[in-house]
Parts: structure tokens; sequence; C-alpha cells
């Protein structure tokens, strides 16, 4: 595990990228103690407040752990999906937010995904997943409900279409594609859009779903996809319009 002094990186990313390169490599496992502080900064020829801030970045992605006491240390974590779920999302959002990726761009990567889980969902979802399908869509047709409540229970219904496929992989990787992409399309489109619709969408995916009809799942989530890019160019069209009066 060698580092660049001269890297404009820093000490810490570098030190902890060697760490994470050998967990992830598999040169440390799962439950395995590092070296302490004084060895690792020996090993990497730096301070024991430089490895510090090494193992801190480690701890934020989950990958170690740390305990006190004369057992205690720094310790390889087994990273659960559940933990990883959240820096996806994470990773995502700032991605979308930052680099400006188009809406049209996020509205296809979204649903593209979300059609590769249709067939799998329609196989092997549960009761329990099609009651929460069943209950975001009485909550989306609730009078007075706001419009941040109907995007949360847009994504928890979409979310449970995902997690309805049972493979956590699937899951994983679509955690960003429905809880930041979605709530991005819905911020854009929200003025414009027919909850009736989408409810009624809503309605005949989860009743596809049920029927275990995979190949109808998935044409409806392409008639969700439309739905929304048409929403998408009629509001940048409302605000074109818009700004020309002024």
């Amino acid at each position: 595990m060698k580092i660049d002094p001269s890297s404009p990186r820093g000490l810490p990313a570098q030190i902890a990228d060697a760490i994470r390169d050998s967990i992830v490599e598999g040169r440390l496992i799962v439950d395995e103690r590092l070296p302490s502080e004084a060895e690792l900064a020996e090993q990497f020829d730096v301070s024991r407040p430089t490895i510090r801030e090494a193992l801190k970045r480690l701890a934020a992605q989950s990958l170690i752990r740390t305990t006190r006491g004369a057992f205690g240390g720094a310790f390889v974590n087994r990273l659960s999906y559940e933990e990883a779920y959240a820096q996806q999302i994470t990773t995502a959002t700032l991605l979308l937010s930052m680099n400006g990726v188009a809406f049209e761009t996020a509205c296809e990567a979204r649903y593209a995904l979300e059609r590769a889980c249709a067939p799998l969902a329609a196989e092997r979802r549960t009761p329990d997943q099609l009651a929460t399908m069943r209950a975001e869509i009485h909550r989306q047709g609730q009078p007075g409900l706001t419009d941040e409540a109907f995007c949360a229970s847009d994504v928890a219904f979409h979310r449970a279409l995902v997690d309805a496929a049972a493979n956590p992989v699937l899951s994983y990787q679509l955690a960003g594609a429905v809880e930041a992409m979605q709530p991005l399309m819905n911020m854009i489109t929200f003025t414009a859009r027919s909850r009736e619709r989408i409810g009624a969408l809503h309605t005949r995916l989860a009743d596809a779903i049920e029927a275990q009809d995979g190949a109808q799942a998935a044409q409806i989530l392409s008639a969700l996809e439309a739905y929304t890019l048409e929403l998408g160019q009629s509001v940048r069209a409302a605000r074109a319009a818009r700004a020309e009066t002024r």
C-alpha cells in the first residue's frame, strides 16, 4: 500500500483508498482487525492524526467500525445493503444536481431500470408489498395531500415495486433511480401533473403486478415514462412563455 506525498488528493484520502482497496480485494476480510494507528503511521510514514483522518473516511463509508477498550480498535465492517442504499441515494442525488443531468436523460434511465424489475416483481411479489402499493395509491387520492407528501408516496409506491423483485443487487442499483431521480422529476412536474391520471396508472400497475403479468407492468411503466416526459415538456414550454412576456 503506497501513497504519493506530492499528490493533490491529500494523504488521508490516499491512505483511505489504499485500505479500501485491501478490503475490496480480500486482503483484509470482514471482522479482521486493522493494524493499530501507530503501526499504520509507521507503515505509511505519516503522523497518527493523518491515520485518524483516513480511518474517519473509511468509517463514513461504513467500511470499518471502531470499538474502545483493551480488545478494541478498527475492524473491517460487513457492509449491508441497507447501509449501501443511503450512500447510493446520496451519490445519485449529488451527481444529478451538480452535473445538470437533462430531465429526459434522468427519465430514460429511471424507467429503463424499473422496467427491468417488472417481470421479477410480478413473479415474486408478496402480499405485504402489494398492500404497500395499494396503500400508497389510496394515500395519493386523499384530498388535501401536499405536493411533498404526494412525492413521498410516489417514491414509496415505486420502492415497493422494486423491492418486490426480491433481488438486493437490483434494489441497490435502483435506490438512486427511484429515491433520487423520482423526486427530481416530481419537483419539475408537480405543477402540471394530474394526480388522478398518475393514480390510475399506479392502479393499473399494481393490478398487473398482482396478476403476475410482467409484460403488462412494463408497458404501464412505459406509459408513465411517456406521461412524465410530456409533463416535463409542458412545464418547460410554460416557463419559456412566461420569460418571453417579461
